[in-house]
């Protein structure tokens, strides 16, 4: 048997702990030694008899409840965000102030590019780069503008743009905060980690992303929702919906689907996970038929980009391409592998889709064979950071795709702020090539830049290796700290693994271990 130290960390002989409270808020200057560390700075961990700030979560009287102060903390970052992007507002960029400035955004940039400056319909007009429901999202909120600055040639429409853009991604990028709020919420303060991310001041409004994870959070949201009667299978097909919405606007959020297929299948409720397959699934084609069938070619842009598109910066492809003629440099007129991958595009699609369906086997494999059910977030998290890391793309932004699932999957701050550091030395690093590549002449030496990217690349790996640490001991999983199984896990919080796989676990504990030879 064991009982938690104050540091939230099991500690084995002990007599058993006794039950926790279902209620009690959880306070990272007593739990995660990090907070607890640093909080010297302030007075150090919250008292023992600091009764007012540590009352159970439903008695709170206080107005500036813990929930209240991350969405503030958000809507604090969410601004700081806008003025480090107001000095590119005018769309005057002169003298390379985007790079200089480091306040490039494609929603401003793309008002123009894709036409709505015109009046431009997306895809029926214009083709676009993006998933459809992005590009249903740019002209509702463009073409307005459009109509709006016909009438009144003063105004800035490019401005205006960004900011009604800035205003509703902003908007999700709260109700997100407020969904992490609702999943922990007996860790309120896991949900400022979020909030208070250097990565979200940096590219909230870079491209559209929030928009695909708003509606992958209000997803997982409903999914944790579900529970087993007699109206199992409707909350999970919300959840399929919102899903679907999400991948038609980004493909990452059908990601989902794979961990809580593989979680139902443990635990037996296939029903669930079936359900929530096909309405993602079903939702993901309503979305694109209306565009797809009388527009197809332009439809099909975002499709043709992709699949044609060389080793983007950044990438593990990237670093590879760097290092060919470092380490083993090439004859004259030959190229290194990476190089050779670069000019054979094809071939790289397939190694890049072959090693993330590797890993996704991997995390099935990891799913089924750990010690005790994985939470649905950690599987998460494993799977969309795996697609990044052997992508041949990795834009700046696409550190949001990670955000909410790593604060769902380990909300621990130490090695969550040592990767948001490497994040904001690529960022900066990043602005530098850009501004290197538009003087044509560098700003620094590739070396560093690729520095950069391997830092990101190495924080993220090393996330990924803790998270799959806590799967293989559960015990160390500070999010069961505080809940008895899944918050996030709908009809799996709770059940019972499967009776086929109980049976297979019990036949593997019999089975005689192999002599090993002398």
């Amino acid at each position: 048997m064991s009982t938690q130290s104050p540091a939230g960390i099991d500690e084995p002989g002990a007599s058993e702990a006794a039950p926790r409270s279902a209620e009690t808020v959880d306070h990272p200057s007593r739990s995660d030694w990090f907070v607890r560390g640093a909080s010297g700075l302030i007075g150090g961990p919250l008292g023992d008899h600091a009764v007012a700030l540590d009352r159970p979560a439903d008695r709170e009287s206080r107005f500036w409840t813990a929930g209240r102060i991350v969405l503030a903390l958000v809507c604090l970052t969410l601004a700081l965000h806008w003025v480090q992007k107001s000095p590119c507002q005018d769309g005057a960029w002169q003298n390379n102030i985007q790079y200089t400035r480091m306040c490039y955004t494609d929603v401003l940039a793309l008002y123009y590019a894709e036409g709505l400056n015109e009046g431009k319909v997306p895809y029926a007009d214009h083709p676009v780069e993006y998933p459809v429901l992005t590009g249903y999202f740019m002209g509702a909120l463009g073409l307005p503008v459009h109509a709006l600055g016909a009438d009144n040639p003063a105004i800035n429409q490019g401005q205006w743009f960004y900011n009604l853009n800035a205003l509703v991604l902003g908007a999700l990028a709260v109700a997100t905060v407020a969904v992490i709020l609702s999943l922990r919420r007996r860790r309120p303060w896991d949900a400022a980690l979020f909030a208070l991310s250097p990565a979200l001041v940096l590219t909230a409004t870079v491209n559209w992303d929030l928009l695909a994870i708003g509606l992958a959070a209000f997803g997982l949201l409903a999914w944790a929702r579900a529970r087993p009667d007699r109206y199992a299978l409707l909350l999970p097909g919300v959840a399929g919906v919102l899903i679907g919405l999400g991948g038609a606007a980004k493909m990452w959020p059908l990601f989902l689907l794979g961990p809580i297929l593989v979680l139902a299948l443990r635990a037996g409720r296939m029903l669930a996970g079936l359900v929530a397959t096909a309405t993602a699934l079903v939702t993901l084609v309503a979305v694109n038929l209306p565009v797809a069938i009388p527009y197809r070619e332009n439809w099909e842009r975002f499709f043709d980009l992709n699949t044609t598109r060389p080793i983007d910066w950044g990438t593990l492809w990237y670093i590879g391409r760097y290092l060919d003629g470092r380490i083993s440099p090439s004859a004259p007129g030959e190229l290194g592998p990476f190089e050779w991958l670069n000019a054979n595009i094809p071939t790289l699609n397939w190694l890049s889709y072959l090693l993330f369906g590797l890993a996704c086997l991997g995390v099935a494999g990891l799913a089924l064979l750990a010690p005790r059910r994985p939470r649905l977030a950690q599987l998460a998290f494993l799977v969309v950071a795996a697609f990044l890391i052997f992508s041949k793309v990795w834009s700046q932004q696409f550190v949001l795709w990670l955000l909410p699932l790593a604060v769902l999957a380990r909300p621990r701050w130490g090695a969550f702020l040592a990767w948001q550091v490497a994040e904001v030395c690529y960022f900066a690093a990043f602005y530098g090539e850009l501004l290197g590549t538009a003087m044509s002449r560098p700003v620094f030496p590739e070396g560093v830049f690729v520095l950069a990217s391997s830092l990101r690349l190495i924080t993220v790996v090393v996330l990924c290796g803790f998270v799959i640490r806590d799967i293989m001991r559960p015990e160390l999983d500070v999010v069961r700290h505080t809940y008895d199984d899944d918050p996030d896990g709908g009809v799996l919080d709770g059940a019972p693994d499967a009776p086929w796989h109980q049976r297979w676990r019990a036949r593997a504990a019999e089975r005689p271990a192999e002599p090993v030879p002398v």
